[in-house]
């Protein structure tokens, strides 16, 4: 019964999705809200509120994190590739293609990224066999020629765009995108966990005694700085098609971290179906992930 009233509520929410989206439009509108200004990205966002801020930390800046880890992967990073990261935010990403013989370059509008960039680069550049390069500049202006790179990786960036910036760095990444490069997309969190699942997670945890640690706004769930500087969070098929838009086919998936919790059997039952049954899942799932390739 209780699975039964979830799938009938998951469609409905799937319609109510849908209709939103299509009254929106694609969301590029002669409006354009001021871009998050870069002044917000201090080192302390960096250090502390950054996706693996934890891990570079511990590490020193060689490891990477969960979903930094998975997203990279996806990459498939050879020797002898070029690889360009948009955001590139504390640089280990940049370190870790020229660690695998790719030649590497980065770039990030906020300054204390590339200051914290290069103390990392400069720090570890002595036998690593790949080029490592860094600039300050805009994700909606890359500064690189036409057909350039084999790769471009977008991790943890598109959140941070208006509709109308990440059209235009998309567009900027189609354009310096070899003709059979791929494009490599991470964002979290899925729009439509925020928007329908969350309300309904923490009313459980409210019953349950913890609502406490689930704030009204998802935005201030366990990342407080998110409120501030996410302005564009995706679900599975708004991403699919704004890289549509954008000039790319891709295949779009969802995906979360992993869920080490000490239950009862019907709760662990629940938890699967939730984050393996669509169209449950599509709300349930927390990160969005993304391989795109040009027409």
């Amino acid at each position: 019964m209780l699975l039964s009233s979830l799938w009938h509520l998951a469609g409905q929410l799937c319609i109510i999705a849908e209709n939103r989206a299509t009254r929106g439009g694609n969301g590029l509108t002669e409006q354009k809200p001021t871009p998050v200004s870069p002044e917000r990205y201090t080192e302390e966002y960096f250090l502390t509120a950054c996706e693996g801020y934890e891990d570079f930390l511990e590490s020193d800046g060689e490891n990477l994190s969960r979903r930094l880890a998975a997203a990279f992967e996806l990459a498939s990073v050879e020797p002898g590739m070029t690889v360009l990261d948009v955001g590139s935010g504390r640089g280990e990403i940049v370190r870790r293609c020229a660690l695998l013989g790719a030649d590497a370059y980065g770039f990030d509008y906020a300054r204390a990224a590339i200051q914290l960039s290069r103390k990392l680069l400069d720090r570890g550049s002595e036998g690593v066999p790949g080029v490592m390069a860094l600039a300050q500049a805009d994700a909606k202006n890359h500064p690189f020629p036409d057909r350039a790179f084999d790769r471009v990786l977008m991790f943890d960036i598109v959140e941070h765009l208006h509709p109308w910036e990440l059209h235009a760095s998309l567009l900027e990444a189609r354009r310096v995108l070899k003709d059979d490069g791929r494009l490599i997309i991470h964002t979290a969190p899925n729009a439509w966990y925020d928007r329908y699942a969350y309300p309904v997670v923490r009313r459980y945890r409210q019953i349950t005694g913890q609502g406490n640690r689930y704030p009204a706004d998802p935005r201030l769930f366990l990342v407080e700085h998110n409120r501030d500087v996410h302005v564009n969070e995706q679900s599975l098929f708004s991403l699919r098609r704004t890289l549509d838009r954008a000039g790319f086919k891709s295949t779009v998936w969802l995906d979360s971290p992993p869920q080490h919790r000490q239950e009862n059997a019907a709760l662990a039952v629940l938890r699967y179906v939730l984050f393996n049954w669509p169209p449950l899942r599509w709300f349930f799932e927390r990160e969005v992930f993304a391989v795109a390739w040009k027409k």
